[in-house]
């Protein structure tokens, strides 16, 4: 069944999402946007029952764990999860984030099972004159079944696409910041933004 969502808390959200990705300050400029934050979410838990939203703000001790891990320091001081549910069940979660291609931001987002492995990796807006192929489900099915315990890395277990080298790298160090922010950030409980997106 479809999630039916409150317009006005999902365009609040979208805002939230935007600001906190730098696509409120980006030109309109994107070679194709792909999905809205709505449509996302609605694609990635059609059968949740209510999807609400975590902000985790990155502290000192953060940020010191997550640059070990990642091998540099996050550009943002927060990160916000999605967070999906059916009772007092997490279903999973889901962050949309960005990474520099060639010369312009790709944005993506991440489906995380309720224990931190990609379920899904979609692009959700490409700004690119080229290297598009990364939007290929071929491509994107590489990066199911990791987490933050797999390298998760182009050439190594994430095979590049010709043409598209440079966004397949970025696709690859998107997703794996976005495993490993999942692991440092959200295994450690806190309390989560009760704003129901939509209910069954």
């Amino acid at each position: 069944m479809k999630i039916v969502f409150n317009f006005k808390i999902v365009k609040a959200l979208a805002t939230v999402a935007a600001l906190s990705i730098g696509l409120a300050a980006a030109p309109a400029r994107a070679d194709g946007v792909y999905f809205s934050t709505r449509d996302l979410l609605n694609d990635f838990f059609r059968s949740s029952k209510t999807v609400t939203y975590k902000k985790v703000a990155i502290g000192p001790a953060e940020r010191a764990r997550l640059t070990a891990r990642l091998g540099y320091a996050p550009a943002r001081d927060s990160y916000t999860f999605f967070v999906a549910s059916t009772g007092d069940h997490v279903d999973g979660y889901a962050i949309i984030d960005e990474e520099k291609g060639e010369h312009l931001p790709i944005t993506f987002a991440v489906k995380l099972s309720p224990t931190g492995v990609v379920e899904r990796q979609e692009i959700v807006a490409y700004r690119e004159p080229r290297g598009d192929e990364v939007r290929d489900d071929r491509f994107r099915k590489q990066f199911v079944g990791k987490s933050a315990r797999d390298q998760i890395a182009a050439d190594c277990d994430i095979v590049a696409i010709s043409g598209a080298t440079i966004s397949s790298r970025a696709m690859a160090v998107g997703v794996k910041r976005v495993v490993v922010l999942f692991d440092v950030l959200m295994t450690t409980p806190g309390p989560v933004a009760q704003v129901p997106l939509g209910r069954m």
